[in-house]
Parts: C-alpha cells; sequence; structure tokens
C-alpha cells in the first residue's frame, strides 16, 4: 500500500516541521502551501495517495472546498485540520466526506496515530479467513477493490470511512451495534454523549445505500441502544 500523502496547510512553519516528523516514519510526503497548489499536486498524484490532510482556513479558499473537489474524484480518506472547536465545522467535514478531524493546535504524535488508524482500517487485509464478497439485498461489496456495486449495476462512491462503516454492520447483520463500537472501530476513538459525528456518518451510508433516513429498512437505529443492519447478509470468495 502507498504512504504517500499530501498536505495543504498555509503555515510554512508547521508545514516543514510536519513533513520532516512524517517522514521520519517512514511516509514520502508532498506539501501545498494553498488550494491552488494543492489542486495541482492532487491531480498529479491522485492514483498514489493513500491520504490527504487538509487545513479549513487556506488564502485562496478553504478546507471544505477542497473536500468536495477531492471526494468528486477519488476516495481516497481525508483528515481535516481545524482550528475551531465548534461542533459545526467538524459535522460538515464529515458530511462533505472527510473521514477524520483533528483540532489546532495538535500533537503531531496524535495526528500519526490517527493516520495510522485510517491506514490500518482502509488498507486492504490479506489472509483474512471471511469471504471477498459480501452480497445483501441486492448490493455487492467487493472488499478487495473496496467497490460497493448497487442492485442496477452502478457503482456506489464510497468514502474510507463508508466502506469501514458499512463493512462493520455487514460482519454483523442482525445485532444490534452501539455507539461506542462503531466509532472506536471507524475512527479509533469513543463517541462522547454530545458528538454526532458518528450519526453524520451513518446517516450518509443511508444515502449511498437508498434508505429513507427518516423511515430507514435496512441500518435501522435502536433507541438508547445503537444500530442495526435488518438484511440477510451472504459472503463468497467469488
Amino acid at each position: 500500500m502507498s504512504r504517500k500523502i499530501l498536505i495543504v496547510d498555509d503555515d510554512l512553519k508547521t508545514r516543514t516541521l510536519l513533513k520532516a516528523y512524517l517522514e521520519r516514519n517512514q511516509y514520502d510526503v508532498r506539501l501545498a502551501p494553498d488550494g491552488e497548489t494543492f489542486l495541482s499536486e492532487f491531480e498529479r498524484y491522485k492514483d498514489e495517495l493513500s491520504l490527504v490532510i487538509l487545513d479549513v482556513m487556506l488564502p485562496d479558499t478553504d478546507g471544505f472546498a477542497l473536500c468536495q473537489t477531492v471526494r468528486k474524484n477519488s476516495n481516497v480518506p481525508i483528515i481535516m485540520l481545524t482550528a475551531s472547536s465548534d461542533e459545526t465545522d467538524r459535522i460538515v467535514g464529515l458530511e462533505l466526506g472527510a473521514d477524520d478531524y483533528i483540532a489546532k493546535p495538535y500533537n503531531p504524535r496524535e495526528l500519526l496515530a490517527r493516520i495510522k488508524a485510517i491506514h490500518r482500517r482502509t488498507g486492504i487485509e490479506t489472509g483474512s479467513g471471511t469471504g471477498r464478497y459480501y452480497r445483501f439485498v441486492g448490493f455487492t461489496l467487493d472488499t478487495v477493490e473496496r467497490n460497493l456495486m448497487s442492485p442496477d449495476g452502478d457503482v456506489v462512491k464510497l468514502t474510507g470511512l463508508d466502506f469501514q462503516l458499512l463493512k462493520m454492520f455487514l460482519e454483523h447483520p442482525g445485532q444490534i451495534l452501539d455507539r461506542s463500537q462503531l466509532a472506536e472501530e471507524t475512527r479509533g476513538r469513543d463517541a462522547g454523549p454530545l458528538d454526532r459525528s458518528l450519526d453524520v456518518q451513518v446517516s450518509r451510508l443511508r444515502q449511498r445505500l437508498e434508505d429513507d433516513g427518516k423511515h430507514p429498512n435496512l441500518i435501522k437505529t435502536v433507541r438508547g441502544a445503537g444500530y442495526v443492519l435488518s438484511a440477510e447478509v451472504t459472503i463468497s470468495h467469488v
């Protein structure tokens, strides 16, 4: 798996220190000081990237706009850097397709831990005893190519977070999964009682599956308990 990361941040000192720190941990890091440079570098390296890191505040645009552009063209995982403690920024980023967020100022070790967690969750697993294909209500999830095929034969775009969340539901059909389980599996940390990020992620996955958010038939909310996938799932290697 590629370990190439593209980072956009307008602060030269931050970029330089972050590049040096991540390269000491065996990552290939590309930097951009603004949105225009980032888009140019993204177009050049998008097939090689394993992750992009977007600062929300930039001189010529913002990280949200870049997140939208990236997500329209790629399923590469995205981490957002935000100087705001406002939960709204985090939710907006997740709704636009980001996989994680971290508030400034941050410890580089925490960012590294988030990067490693995303790479563990989105990397292709080898030596697994489970099958490659998960089939449910006409959909087929290919866990090697990380593609979801709709009942009509169309490819449904999934972010890394969408994929991990869906795979967890498919591995536990009919079981109630509580919020802590889902948050720990998909984001590597617990969801606090006021953290609505997980609910945003589930809502986004329902949209991908064309599951009615108000009256869902596939991923159902169990009040006070969590969520449950209400579907029969078959697993196979072919």
